[in-house]
């Protein structure tokens, strides 16, 4: 069986999580490309902030190149078969990483930014702005590495406006869609 990556995205609070959730509870594996810069942020700094996240983002980005966190994602992914799900692709150049490596489809998640910033406020977690000003650096951050690119060029949507259940159900149903056609393909090759 070949492998099949699953990339999300979305701005930070549009519900990318609830992606991860449904992908686990089909039994995918999730691998979180923001695990890696939040991995990076404690070894320099020791703590983690907006500002320190968002340093060692541009950081890496500008030591390593721009598809530095897709290349140490893969390398966790490089023995794996089947569907997988990459939660927090940022960029173009991000996908293109993951093209080369595997057959990959884009999953994007879109609330507003009024909707994500409570979330956002609700959830509390490490490197999470909290206040409105942090929470619009973080965005404009996400949006000059070329997150938005990502989410207009999505193979599949899922508007995050509603109750969690709303947008859980969504995820399952495109995520048990996925499997289902990769099983399928794979059976006919």
């Amino acid at each position: 069986m070949k492998l099949f990556i699953v990339l999300v995205a979305g701005m930070p609070g549009a519900g990318k999580s609830i992606v991860s959730k449904a992908a686990r509870d089909l039994g995918l594996p999730v691998y979180n490309m923001g695990d890696v810069i939040r991995m990076e942020t404690s070894r320099l700094y020791g703590i983690i902030t907006p500002e320190t996240m968002r340093e060692t983002s541009r950081r890496v980005r500008k030591l390593y190149g721009e598809d530095y966190v897709a290349r140490k994602t893969i390398e966790q992914i490089k023995e794996k078969r089947g569907v997988i799900v990459v939660d927090g692709v940022r960029s173009l150049v991000e996908v293109e990483v993951f093209k080369k490596y595997a057959e990959t489809v884009i999953l994007a998640v879109h609330a507003s930014p009024k909707t994500r910033f409570e979330r956002i406020r609700k959830r509390n977690r490490p490197g999470d702005p909290d206040n409105w000003e942090d929470f619009v650096k973080r965005d404009l951050t996400e949006l000059q590495f070329g997150l938005g690119n990502v989410i207009a060029l999505a193979d599949y949507m899922i508007v995050n406006e509603g109750s969690i259940e709303e947008a859980y159900r969504g995820a399952y149903n495109i995520l048990k869609k996925l499997v289902e056609k990769n099983a399928k393909d794979n059976s006919d090759s």
